[in-house]
């Protein structure tokens, strides 16, 4: 289970998107449940919107498709922590020391030449043609999960499914060793959600992060100790080489460890979510399993896990699209937002399995493309593939607004996901 949402019982007062009544909150149960209204008002009201998470830290939003694109490519926006003003600093660089500078120099906060040296090392590992041989593994490991499931009456897929499989799938991939996998703590993935110094659930948040980083120097010290031509293996011996440092070895195994599988997890939510919402379309799925490759890319669009990107600044006071960005202030792009454009996407809150082309911004674009996307499709066809032919009748078991969405400020999904359906195939 995530952490209570910080704003349980009220979400904050919503204003009208107009110029000058900003900015704008991104956070509370309501949003979370449903950003699209909001996400639609700021569009239309312009490409960037000053706003506002619950931790208190302002940022500035891109919505609309081109706004987002264009943003995604700008070379002009680095994503290196160390640009961050002290506003920024205060609020929302708030994972405590030593655990900031050793576990936060991965991919997603290096700019060029260095992000492109640490890329390198990791994208044989994901390549779609690897991928591709590895389905009949990953097959065997998802029917496993659903073997283990109640024969007939429900379940609740994400504890009973989606919080397994990524994981299970990552471990194959990056050659993490059965004994090591076996100990992995889900919980331990809330440590990308932080919470403040003075939050009561701070000395639970810290301890997750101290048995996180003793975790990641047994794996360490267990590819040092067996090495192997696997991820780990290579990543461990680039260290050993000069190639990387400590802290970016200890980093890019911490993404891997909670990035690679948790947004999975999530997106495999909020892709049943979506078809339990549109049983004629769920209905359609199950009768035409060759509409699979598509589907997945439509409901990626439709509702995606990385609702918004992680941090960019500029490193000197700059325009974006006709607004003033301050040096060091935050900049963070909506993919939700933008892939939700009607400009980019005809009736684009429409979930239509026909879509072409689907070009959407799921999984990012330009330099910091995610380099696991063959990963992620693979999983999400597989998973929904499984449940959908294996679990005849599937339908929703209690009230939608019985189902919690995570608050987590930049992802999306549910924590729980109880569903009937007929005998398990």
């Amino acid at each position: 289970m995530t952490p209570p949402d910080p704003h349980p019982a009220t979400d904050p007062p919503r204003c009208p998107v107009i110029h000058g009544v900003e900015p704008v909150p991104l956070y509370g149960s309501g949003y979370k449940r449903d950003p699209y209204p909001l996400y639609r008002e700021l569009r239309d009201a312009g490409p960037v919107h000053r706003v506002r998470f619950s931790s208190g830290i302002a940022a500035w939003l891109v919505t609309g498709y081109q706004a987002a694109h264009q943003a995604l490519n700008d070379p002009r926006l680095g994503k290196n922590h160390s640009l961050g003003n002290d506003d920024w600093r205060r609020l929302a660089s708030i994972m405590p020391e030593p655990q900031h500078s050793q576990l936060q120099v991965h991919l997603l906060h290096q700019d060029p030449p260095k992000h492109t040296a640490m890329r390198r090392l990791v994208l044989d590992a994901f390549a779609p043609r690897r991928i591709e041989s590895l389905r009949p593994r990953f097959q065997q490991l998802a029917d496993a999960l659903v073997d283990a499931l109640p024969e007939h009456g429900g379940a609740d897929l994400i504890g009973g499914f989606a919080a397994h499989f990524p994981f299970q799938v990552l471990a194959e991939v990056i050659g993490l060793p059965a004994e090591l996998a076996r100990r992995f703590d889900r919980d331990w993935g809330k440590v990308v959600q932080p919470v403040g110094p003075n939050d009561p659930g701070r000395a639970a948040y810290e301890a997750r992060l101290r048995a996180l980083q003793h975790y990641i120097a047994d794996v360490v010290e267990a590819k040092r100790t067996a090495p192997a031509d696997d991820l780990l293996g290579r990543l461990v011996t680039a260290r050993d080489g000069g190639e990387l440092g400590q802290e970016e070895l200890d980093s890019m195994i911490f993404q891997l460890l909670v990035a690679g599988q948790e947004p999975v997890t999530n997106q495999i939510s909020t892709m049943l979510m979506t078809l339990l919402r549109h049983p004629d379309q769920l209905e359609r799925l199950c009768q035409d399993p060759g509409l699979l490759p598509r589907a997945v890319e439509e409901l990626l669009r439709h509702d995606g896990a990385f609702e918004l990107t992680t941090w960019r600044f500029f490193a000197e006071d700059s325009d974006l699209h006709g607004t003033r960005i301050p040096a060091g202030d935050s900049v963070i792009v909506s993919l939700c937002a933008a892939n939700r454009d009607p400009e980019q996407f005809p009736e684009a809150d429409t979930l239509d399995f026909d879509r072409s082309p689907n070009a959407h911004l799921s999984f990012g674009h330009g330099i910091h493309f995610c380099p696991g996307a063959a990963l992620a499709r693979a999983e999400l066809q597989i998973a929904l593939g499984t449940l959908l032919a294996r679990l005849p009748g599937l339908r929703p078991a209690v009230a939608e607004s019985e189902i919690e969405w995570i608050p987590a400020v930049l992802a999306r999904g549910v924590n729980r996901l109880p569903v009937a359906y007929d005998k398990r195939d």
